[in-house]
């Protein structure tokens, strides 16, 4: 029988090390990419309102995980102010959008049933008009583009919406190419059950990944999630600054390295303790 540690085993200290590391690159590659979709997203919502010469622009993109829809990026004079809220999924007019995959347009907001005031009144801005549109990819409706109040009309048109489904579908083909793996603790399951071949069961691949992945979301005193948060930033950058940023931190990452081992051999051995 192979001695080689298989899904459902113990893996040993260094599998486990190895698989961590798996684990944190991957996690890595998800919050730099996250960063850049969210940067295209930025830009689709400031082109919207200078199209419509609109008050404000946002996106909300579904998150299954708690099950609402949470607007991330808005532009416009008015729009920042809805940037981290969210609803269910089926409330409020991005909610009735988000559910039915049917875009809509309204001249008065607040004779609308299902318009949200109590979400506005946290914006602080209460809208007159609106298009809300769909953004849908392969598996289905992902979020909702709402567009607010344009400033020389009362409405939005027909061909508004049809403007407005493009900027949406602009948005869904960001998110789906710049999407490497939203949630690190699938990529390894499914990379850990093609390697087993069926030979693992689930509770032993569950167990493998959670320990890989214990801790990885806290916030540690190393800050590392918030370095990568400025990196995704720094993306955007022209070649010359970014080329500076990877100098920086190959710097930074050898005193690391070196600090690492410094505390390595300072540590006691189990004879002098």
């Amino acid at each position: 029988m192979s001695s080689r540690a298989r899904p459902g085993r113990p893996l040993g200290e260094e599998g486990l090390a190895a698989l961590r590391a798996v684990a944190l690159r991957a996690e890595t590659a998800r919050r730099l990419e996250m960063g850049s979709s969210e940067a295209v997203l930025r830009s689709i919502v400031e082109a919207t309102v200078a199209l419509f010469q609109a008050n404000a622009s946002s996106i909300a993109l579904y998150d299954p995980v708690t099950d609402r829809l949470v607007f991330r990026v808005a532009a416009g004079e008015q729009g920042q102010g809805v940037v981290g809220l969210s609803i269910p999924p089926d409330q409020g007019l991005a909610g009735y959008v988000y559910s039915t995959g049917q875009a809509l347009a309204l001249s008065d907001v607040e004779k609308d049933k299902r318009f949200g005031r109590n979400v506005a009144e946290k914006t602080q801005y209460i809208p007159r008009s609106i298009v809300a549109v769909p953004l849908v990819d392969e598996h289905g409706t992902i979020g909702v583009l709402e567009v607010l109040d344009k400033r020389d009309s009362a409405s939005f048109s027909v061909r508004d919406i049809e403007l407005a489904s493009v900027f949406a579908r602009q948005a869904a083909i960001a998110i789906s190419a710049s999407r490497v793996e939203r949630d690190t603790a699938s990529l390894l399951g499914s990379t850990l059950r093609a390697i087993a071949g069926g030979e693992a069961s689930d509770a032993g691949i569950e167990e493998l990944v959670a320990a890989a992945t214990a801790d990885l979301d806290r916030d540690d005193d190393s800050r590392l999630w918030a370095l990568a948060d400025q990196i995704a930033r720094v993306r955007r950058a022209d070649p010359g600054q970014i080329g500076l940023v990877a100098d920086l931190l190959a710097v930074l990452a050898t005193h690391a390295e070196r600090a690492a081992r410094a505390r390595g051999r300072r540590r006691p051995s189990a004879v002098d303790r």
